[in-house]
């Protein structure tokens, strides 16, 4: 949709994913944890996590089931056990579309996050 002067209004399904993924990010718990797998580098079980957030672990599960639902964290079958790891194209791209809502143009880079 155009607006006057040129200004191109975010199409809804944008929208609607950007939405996600404040969502998404809208709990500190969520947040920290996010960090916490970015900065491990390697894929974590959900004890580890447990551990080193000092969260009980139903509490989690229920942050990296939002997670992974958003993308911002994918969930790999090691054996029995699931572990978890950042998924760096999908956070790389979250400034990139805070910059987008806050009217900045879009990087050509945005397509990579899906």
């Amino acid at each position: 949709m155009m607006l006057e002067a040129g200004v191109e209004l975010l199409d809804r399904a944008t929208a609607a994913e950007y939405a996600s993924w404040f969502r998404a990010l809208a709990d500190p718990s969520r947040v920290q944890l996010v960090e916490l797998l970015a900065r491990h580098g390697a894929p974590m079980s959900v004890g580890q996590i447990v551990a080193a957030m000092g969260l009980a672990q139903s509490t989690v599960s229920q942050h990296l089931k939002i997670l992974t639902e958003v993308r911002f964290v994918l969930v790999e079958a090691v054996g029995n056990a699931r572990h978890y790891r950042i998924n760096s194209n999908c956070v790389s791209c979250f400034p990139s579309a805070a910059d987008v809502v806050m009217g900045k143009p879009a990087p050509a880079t945005m397509g990579e996050c899906s």
